[in-house]
């Protein structure tokens, strides 16, 4: 037991701590707040308290737990909705109302509901850690895989099939010397990374349902990818069409250090939203981690651990995960505010040195890898910057640039435009695309990359023309300039444009993207061809096509044979014309 000596906001330091470890979970103060060593010179412990310390005096008592912060892995994660050191608010709202009292307690997971399970192995069959022992359905969307501890390994004595909370122990693995109590709970530290036997390429695309991410910046299962924009831009937006309609099994979002109303239309609107996926509730398959602005810091910091471990957890069950981390500007500011606390050397912009390091750590523990289970899965992280007045050279912003290989940066002039999603096909990239080239000639064609290509080379050359436009005017440029400024534009508002509210524009299937891409470029090169045989292009203007390209992004999925039509109907326009002019 040791004693408060020194209060500094949420940072306390405590004497009479020999035997204390780095990262242990202590109790702090008559209240019992959740804390966690952060320092330790001598017998005196540093510890990040995770709870308002308004109130704590010297003197008050601070207790060791022994055991560092740890997350309860189990049945009953999925469509819970937790604080950053996994207290599920719910339980807490019932118990205190609608304020989370200092101190208070709560188990992530309820340990007195009772799960059938059915084991996959039978007594006698050999063992090792991360196997599926059996399973648990957990939702009505996802099945639950009971995995064994990664340190347990050996032959199973004794394995129980039924209905059990998930401390009774389901089975008996012994290894020689020793017998394992195995029961579906699992404790894991969270900044502790989860263990796996390999990781692997990650060449399979994460299809989005959003044209400008799958088609222009695409990002892969198991990748990594940033999202930066100022204040209104839509980050949170966009990370909810992904958390929806991303082909992921599994989505963990974690609101860290948002304003309290964003979070609030989060905690409201999720668990309204129906799975496009199989047609019952979002929730399902969803853990959402609320961490407000107005909340401790120190807790702030801890909620993307949190998540990332739960995230861990069924990707090592082989199921592919996402997660939203909304936004890690914020996590990084709680840890420029306990740097400062602990009177630490600043570094740019007062953030402390290990912040590249720290976020090298998160983003590090994404990937597509073969579990220990035998099974494939992956983690996606897609995190949100903040940067102040949409400055990307700010550190945060530059740091995730530097370790992730999907930028989609946000563009506030788009936004006002109501362009959604906002993001800026100018300064967005993803380094992604060479490991899908044989994925999108197996599965969409052998042309999609080139039309990629192309497409992004019509948009620069609008930017560079742009600026002769403003100068001379657009009557000034040849008709070949002027087609190309037309075939952008379609390319902004009839492709890259849309609706996240309309049933038919909200989704758009890799398939369609494709067909789309193809017909407006094949407008142009057809186009192009008059142009240079010098008929005027503007003949075009009241063709059939001209409408079928903007009518495209409305056909349903089931109706994409509409567009073979919308490709006769081109020839037909385009022969036409070559005919009068014969």
């Amino acid at each position: 037991m040791g004693k408060i000596i020194k209060i500094s906001g949420p940072v306390v330091v405590a004497d009479n701590m020999l035997g204390s470890t780095m990262y242990e979970l202590v109790y702090v103060g008559e209240l019992g707040l959740i804390g966690e060593i952060i320092e330790l010179r001598g017998d005196k412990a540093t510890i990040q308290v995770y709870e308002e310390t308004a109130g704590l005096s010297p003197g008050e008592p601070v207790k060791n737990t022994g055991a560092p912060l740890s997350v309860e892995l189990a049945p009953g994660l999925l469509g819970s909705i937790y604080d950053g050191i996994q207290r599920p608010l719910e339980i807490i709202k019932k118990k205190k109302g609608d304020f989370i009292a200092r101190g208070v307690r709560a188990e992530g997971l309820d340990h007195s509901k009772k799960w059938d399970f059915k084991p996959k192995l039978k007594k006698g069959d050999e063992v090792s850690g991360g196997e599926i022992l059996g399973v648990v359905q957990e939702t009505s969307s996802v099945e639950h895989r009971v995995l064994v501890p990664p340190n347990v390994s050996g032959k199973i004595k004794k394995i129980e099939s039924g209905k059990f909370t998930i401390d009774d122990v389901i089975a008996i693995v012994s290894d020689g010397s020793k017998e394992h109590k195995v029961s579906m709970l699992q404790k894991w530290p969270v900044r502790k990374e989860r263990p796996f036997k390999q990781k692997l390429l990650a060449n399979v695309p994460l299809v989005t349902g959003q044209r400008v991410i799958d088609a222009l910046f695409p990002l892969v299962k198991g990748g990594t990818a940033s999202v930066p924009g100022p204040f209104g831009s839509g980050k949170t937006v966009i990370q909810h069409q992904l958390a929806k309609w991303s082909d992921a099994k599994i989505v963990i979002f974690i609101g860290c250090g948002e304003r309290g109303n964003e979070m609030t239309e989060v905690l409201t609107e999720f668990p309204e939203l129906e799975d496009p996926q199989t047609g019952k509730p979002l929730m399902h398959r969803t853990v959402l981690i609320a961490n407000t602005s107005d909340m401790p810091v120190a807790a702030r910091e801890a909620s993307i651990y949190t998540g990332i471990t739960i995230a861990e957890y069924y990707r090592d069950m082989g199921y592919d995960v996402s997660l939203m981390a909304d936004s890690t500007s914020r996590w990084a500011e709680a840890l420029r505010e306990i740097s400062g606390r602990l009177q630490e050397m600043p570094s740019e912009e007062g953030y402390p040195a290990y912040l590249a390091s720290r976020l090298a750590a998160f983003y590090e523990r994404a990937g597509r890898v073969n579990a220990l289970s035998g099974k494939t899965g992956s983690l996606s992280l897609i995190g949100a910057v903040s940067p102040p007045g949409g400055d990307f050279s700010e550190p945060v912003t530059q740091n995730t640039l530097r370790i992730t290989k999907v930028f989609w940066a946000l563009s506030a002039t788009l936004a006002h435009r109501r362009h959604f999603p906002a993001i800026d096909w100018l300064q967005s990239y993803s380094l992604y695309t060479d490991n899908l080239t044989e994925w999108y000639k197996q599965n969409i064609s052998e042309e999609f990359l080139k039309l990629r290509t192309e497409a992004l080379s019509i948009l620069q050359r609008e930017a560079e023309l742009e600026e002769i436009v403003r100068l001379v005017g657009a009557e000034s440029l040849p008709p070949k300039d002027k087609l190309l400024l037309d075939v952008a534009r379609m390319l902004r508002e009839d492709f890259l444009h849309q609706n996240a509210f309309d049933k038919v524009d909200t989704y758009t299937s890799l398939k369609k993207q494709y067909l789309m891409l193809r017909l407006i470029l094949h407008y142009y090169y057809e186009v192009l061809d008059l142009v240079k045989a010098g008929i005027p292009y503007e003949e075009m203007y009241n063709s059939k096509t001209i409408e079928n390209i903007g009518n495209s992004k409305m056909v349903a999925e089931k109706e994409l044979q509409k567009f073979d039509e919308f490709e006769r109907q081109l020839k037909k326009d385009v022969a036409k014309i070559k005919e009068a002019r014969t």
